[in-house]
């Protein structure tokens, strides 16, 4: 299964899933500008990805300040957290990652500097193993809701590129194949940035699992002819009451889906439960680059650089241009979310934190 992070050696090698499917190139992060460069610009995207990403980046910059005063070493590490932070606003992995390798730290003072580096190194791998862990219990809880002959809608990419391995919303589906139920799968396209055809269609082909590439507005009309069987999405954060943020699109697939009555499924790893905010209403919804609208995907050369994003214009000069990257689903729209602890539904989700 195709890895979006790894730890190696001294740096963090990490897949470009901007580039994705025309080339398969990795890139080498030495530093944590790097990795923060590589989350902004989505070579890495993905709740529990850019979460780990994040870590990698903190153990990247903690490596590179040069003190043995432990008062100073973290003064100096605040600069690094912050600017991780300011990458992708409406993720909360990003500020879990932080608050995790800032704990980890806060009763080390004793210690050398050095061997806090090393930990923070080890710990930010071990979120990469965990994820793993955790994505495959999401997949066992998952393929119990799902039965052999269904035909599942998922929108965005919530797959092993999106995380540590495996998948948040495709982890039931790789669970569903491997007990050996038939599944087959529509992938919406997810405009703008096109996760859903350059991304997720191409995972669960890799994997062998029977995908069929849908535009965004086609979604209600196979759910009318009775096409869909249920549908599983990932989600960015997930907050007290139940209600989800997830890529923009995901709400009116969740209308859609209650007119129809089908179920809605929300596959969320408990790193992205945020119990600080009440409702979806608070949640930060990031707009992007109103160049990923106007342009479309296509590799071209400029000035003797290639470039695969905002390279094809395919709107007038000058038009007004909304890009939020996210919407919010209300929890009435939710029929129950599965994380590594089970299924709940949502209005249950205050109580997953306490089987931690």
């Amino acid at each position: 299964m195709v890895k979006a992070i790894e730890w190696f050696k001294d740096r963090v090698i990490m897949l470009d899933q901007s580039r994705l499917p025309a080339e398969v190139t990795y890139i080498e992060c030495c530093d944590y500008h790097t990795v923060a460069e590589g989350i902004k610009k989505l070579w890495i995207r993905g709740a529990p990805a850019i979460g780990i990403a994040a870590a990698m980046g903190i153990a990247l910059g903690a490596r590179d300040i040069e003190t043995e005063d432990f008062e100073e070493f973290m003064a100096k590490l605040e600069p690094v957290c912050n600017l991780l932070l300011s990458t992708r606003p409406t993720a909360v992995n990003i500020q879990w990652a932080v608050d995790r390798l800032k704990g980890l730290l806060a009763d080390k003072g004793g210690l050398p500097v050095v061997q806090l580096k090393e930990m923070l190194i080890e710990e930010s791998k071990r979120i990469l193993e965990e994820d793993r862990e955790v994505n495959r219990a999401i997949g066992r809880y998952g393929a119990g809701l799902i039965k052999d002959g269904d035909a599942i809608l998922t929108h965005c990419n919530a797959g092993a590129l999106a995380t540590g391995g495996y998948g948040t919303a495709t982890a039931p589906m790789f669970i569903a194949q491997e007990q050996g139920k038939r599944i087959q799968v529509f992938a919406d396209e997810t405009r703008p940035i096109l996760q859903g055809a350059r991304l997720t269609a191409w995972e669960l082909m890799q994997e062998g699992i029977p995908v069929t590439l849908i535009t965004d507005n086609s979604a209600g009309s196979l759910m009318k002819k009775g096409l869909v069987d249920l549908v599983i999405v990932g989600t960015d954060r997930t907050v007290r009451n139940g209600d989800v943020a997830n890529k923009i699109g995901t709400y009116p697939l969740a209308v859609l889906a209650k007119e129809h009555g089908i179920p809605f499924y929300v596959a969320a790893p408990t790193s992205s439960i945020d119990l600080s905010i009440s409702t979806g209403d608070e949640i930060p919804i990031e707009e992007r680059d109103p160049s990923e609208v106007t342009h479309i995907f296509g590799k071209v050369t400029a000035n003797g650089r290639e470039s695969f994003w905002g390279s094809i214009r395919i709107a007038p000069e000058g038009v007004a241009v909304r890009n939020m990257a996210f919407d919010v689903t209300p929890h009435r729209y939710v029929t129950a979310i599965i994380t590594e602890k089970g299924v709940f539904k949502p209005g249950d989700v205050r109580h997953i934190m306490d089987r931690l």
